[in-house]
């Protein structure tokens, strides 16, 4: 007696002595299973594969400092006059981080290294190589006429080549290259100026930005604060302007906001990276500009790790310190003033991209495309059997009429 779940069975059997074998069914369940190996190597490939889903947030670490890595060549300014300061809307500033925590390495007019170490400041060296009475003149920049009537202590006196500086730009007065004043020729700043004036500089270095709009730049001559009010620094550009073979052009060999992406750096938007401006006529006049976009960008790789960097976009801005009309476009007309510099200037996005690794399918994925593989193709080929075998009978039925 036939139990009444074969009345549910829609796999009908055939009966094994009807079934009829055909070469040309053979060759097409070769090419069924060929395909369905293709298919399933294919599916275990984008089971393995991993993708990066991109998110946006509000960026919650406004109040975390931010590296910016610097890799810049100036083919035609030397170490000796290159300064490198940071200002952001905060008042915070960073004045002359080049006699700190950047490395400076000297290079030639062809670009080749002369020296990693470039001696800034000597005068630990000269404090032996005077008495102890020693009051240094100031050359008119500093009152020192009551000296004689003071005690040591009270005398008004410029004991190095940087005291001296001080005084003049306190005076207003341009300082040139320290010639005939005793504390520079005694500490062979005259000297280094005359050895250096014509060589190139590349500047290395990491420091630390608030996560807020500002700019850092690169000018000629050592900062000083206003002497009036306190407020803002000034360069002198003395030395600068008496050599008319300086300038600002330049090779970006690296700008980058952030710890590097060791995995895969080249996914980050970098566009200052191998960036050069090399400008061979009225070059020593130009002021450059950078304004930088940051946007924060984390990666949360599949292994659990995570890494906090940035990523940012660029536009640049040249113009002459002397203003005037573009000769390019003769309709822009240049505002006067600044000094021959480059500058660059950044500001944080409020939004941060999450790049999230996944697997691109699930295990629940992988099966279900693996069983409509397999299905689709045996459908598929079961047609083209029966449209093969019926197309066999009917060529050898017309034979044999």
């Amino acid at each position: 007696m036939k139990s009444k779940l074969t009345l549910l069975d829609v796999f009908n059997k055939t009966e094994e002595d009807v079934r009829l074998r055909t070469r040309s069914g053979g060759l097409i369940t070769l090419g069924c299973l060929f395909t369905v190996f293709l298919l399933l190597y294919s599916e275990w490939k984008q089971f393995n594969t991993i993708t990066t889903h991109p998110s946006l947030v509000v960026d919650r670490d406004r109040n975390l400092k931010l590296d910016i890595n610097l890799d810049v060549t100036f083919p035609h300014m030397p170490c000796e006059l290159l300064s490198l300061d940071i200002m952001d809307d905060s008042g915070e500033v960073q004045l002359d981080l080049l006699s700190s925590i950047f490395a400076k390495t000297r290079l030639d007019s062809d670009g080749n290294i002369l020296d990693k170490e470039v001696p800034f400041d000597t005068t630990d060296d000269t404090k032996e190589l005077v008495p102890e009475d020693y009051c240094g003149p100031c050359y008119g920049a500093r009152d020192q006429n009551n000296n004689d009537n003071l005690p040591k202590e009270q005398k008004v006196c410029c004991q190095t080549c940087d005291q001296v500086k001080e005084a003049y730009v306190n005076a207003g007065w341009a300082f040139y290259d320290g010639r005939d004043i005793e504390q520079c020729e005694k500490e062979g700043y005259v000297k280094r100026v005359e050895e250096t004036i014509n060589e190139g500089c590349r500047i290395q270095g990491t420091a630390k930005l608030n996560r807020i709009q500002g700019n850092l730049h690169f000018a000629p001559g050592k900062p000083y604060k206003n002497p009036i009010n306190g407020n803002g620094h000034f360069h002198d550009v003395s030395l600068y302007n008496k050599f008319p073979n300086l300038n600002f052009n330049h090779i970006i060999h690296e700008l980058s906001f952030g710890p590097k992406n060791t995995k895969n750096d080249q996914v980050l938007s970098r566009p200052l990276n191998g960036h050069e401006e090399i400008h061979m006529d009225n070059a020593h006049n130009i002021h450059y500009s950078y304004f930088t976009k940051i946007v924060p960008t984390r990666f949360e790789y599949i292994d659990g790790t995570k890494l906090e960097t940035t990523q940012y976009s660029a536009t640049m801005h040249e113009r002459p310190v002397e203003g005037g009309r573009d000769e390019d476009h003769p309709n822009t007309v240049h505002s006067r003033g600044g000094i021959p510099s480059l500058f660059v200037f950044f500001e944080m996005g409020p939004l941060k991209v999450i790049n999230k690794e996944e697997f691109k399918m699930t295990w629940a994925s992988f099966i279900l495309n693996c069983i409509t593989s397999i299905g689709g193709v045996l459908a598929v080929g079961t047609v083209v059997d029966k449209m093969t075998y019926k197309a066999a009978q009917y060529i050898r039925q017309k034979k044999d009429l």
